[in-house]
This record gives C-alpha cells, structure tokens and sequence, in this order.
C-alpha cells in the first residue's frame, strides 16, 4: 500500500505548506498532491488560494523524493496542449516524478469570476475532458498532433521535450459511469476515487466493464482513493482535531458525512486508521491518499509510518 498527502491550498502561507510537504517526505509517505482551483472551493471563496501548478513545480524541485502531481487539475482552465506542456515540464523539474491528474472541472464561481468557459452543463465537459485527455496522451507520447474537433483545434502540434518518464502517468479523477470511468479505461494509468471500500468496489466493477468495452487490460490501471484521516491517541482527539479543521474551512455541515469529500473517514489510533486502510486494500487500491487543509495536521503526517507498521 502506497500513501499519499494531498493538500488544499486554501488559506494557507506558502512557508506552512512547505514545511509540511517537507514533514511528508521525512515521514516516508510515497506522493504528494496539491489541488487546483482559483478560488478557495470550501468556504469564503475570497478567501486566500494559492495556485496549483505553479506551487507543484516550486514543490518538484525542492522535495527530492515523492511522486508529485494535481489533484486533479481542472481541464476547463487550460488547453490541452498547455495542459501537456506543463505537465512535462513538471517532469524534468522532477526528474521523473510527475503524474498529469487531470478531471472535468466542477466549480462555477471561479469560472465567473475569471471569464473561464464553465460550458451548458456537467455532461458537456466531461465530453471535454474526453478530447482533451486523448490529445494530451499523444502529445506526451510523442506524437506530432493534428487535431479537429468539437472543442480543440490542433496543427502540427508537438510536446518537445519529452518528459523524463517513457510513459507519463494520466491520473483521471472522478465515478461518473458512464463518461468519467469510459475515459479513465481509455486514456488513464491511474484512476482516483472517494467513498467507502464497497463503494470503490463497486465503482471498480463498473471501471472493469469500461475497461472491456474498449478493449484494455482492467488490471492496466491503478486505483487510488481520497480519504479523510486523523491519527491521535483517541478517537475524540482526532474528532476534535478534524472539528477544528473543519469549522476553519466551512465544512460544518458536512461533517458527518462519512466517508465522502467532507466527512471525516478515520480517526483515532493507529491500529484503527489502519484497519480502515486495510479494507480499501482488501478491494485492490493501491494508494490511499489523505487530504490535508491549513493548519496542516503535522502529528498524522508524522504517525503515517506507525499506519504502515500496521498494516
């Protein structure tokens, strides 16, 4: 099982978010991932936000070791071509690190605010997020790209250099059977879920059917699952930790959500934390990624390899 620290950038300095990717590589944890948004999403939107790929590539080049990447970047903002650009340049930062998390994009206000086509509805950008996905593999494939479609308009476009990594890793976010988990089997080598392990197992199933439908390998492609995690000595310790947390971003009503974008998944001691992961690894994911939000809760960062002993 593989570990991931992913961090929401809202209302945060960049020295405390960089001390605390800093305490996530001294703690062993495996990947570290930064949202992609250009309003606070949770909360007062005017609220501080800092910007994803610009602080992921600050991150490449000074943390030595992890897997970096967004999660997941929003394909609305950008053209795929910008898209396969940055995210091969990202790698050379790196050194072959990086991993090009992309998703269809789903908050309105901060395409109002910027000017940023938001499209009619969900489904049209998930058909976005399709073309965009299919030029972005050929272009960091190699390929030189002619493109005329529906949305992307291409000619003779090229990504030189190429990244570091032979194959650069697409991770695509997001359960929508019918068009998200189609081009997950598609294009992705990586595919990141949220919910409880039957859910993830049953989204999975559906993932598998894709997988059939184009014709590729189910086993082809990764499963990461976002999760919400607190590590502390008590159960009410780690509910007090992630109320605090919580009522700092506005996420009071749904803080009993469970296991979902709000709520909170696991906390308490380590041999809880663990059987929780345990169950997800029990349904073939492969890493379970915690989400983090300022203050950064350093005592879980710090415990994940107690997690691991676990397990």
């Amino acid at each position: 099982m593989r570990f991931g620290a992913a961090f929401w950038i809202n209302r945060t300095s960049w020295s405390d978010l960089l001390t605390a990717c800093r305490t996530v590589e001294a703690a062993g944890w495996d990947s570290l991932w930064i949202d992609d948004h250009l309003l606070a999403d949770e909360g007062d939107p005017t609220d501080p936000k800092l910007e994803g790929w610009a602080t992921l590539a600050a991150l490449a080049v000074l943390i030595d070791r992890l897997q970096v990447g967004l999660l997941v970047g929003a394909n609305t903002f950008r053209n795929p071509g910008h898209t396969a650009k940055l995210a091969t340049t990202l790698d050379h930062l790196s050194g072959g690190r990086a991993v090009l998390g992309i998703g269809g994009g789903w908050f309105e206000r901060e395409h109002e605010a910027f000017g940023i086509d938001f499209g009619s509805s969900f489904g049209e950008r998930l058909d976005r997020l399709d073309e965009a996905v299919s030029i972005i593999r050929r272009l960091v494939d190699g390929e030189s790209v002619t493109h005329d479609g529906p949305n992307y308009r291409m000619r003779d476009a090229i990504c030189s250099p190429r990244p570091v990594q032979a194959r650069l890793p697409i991770l695509i976010g997001g359960s929508g059977p019918t068009k998200t988990l189609r081009t997950t089997a598609r294009y992705a080598d990586i595919w990141n879920g949220y919910g409880t392990p039957d859910r993830i197992a049953a989204t999975s199933e559906i993932l598998r059917e894709r997988c059939a439908e184009v014709g590729r390998p189910f086993e082809a492609i990764e499963r990461t699952v976002t999760i919400h995690g607190v590590i502390r000595d008590t159960a009410i310790d780690a509910r007090t930790a992630w109320l605090e947390v919580s009522r700092a971003h506005g996420l009071e009503s749904r803080v009993g959500s469970g296991a979902t974008e709000g709520g909170l998944t696991v906390g308490g001691p380590v041999q809880d934390v663990a059987a929780v992961i345990d169950a997800y690894q029990r349904v073939g994911v492969s890493e379970v990624i915690f989400v983090f939000r300022a203050p950064f809760d350093i005592e879980s960062i710090s415990r994940i390899g107690e997690v691991r002993a676990a397990l």
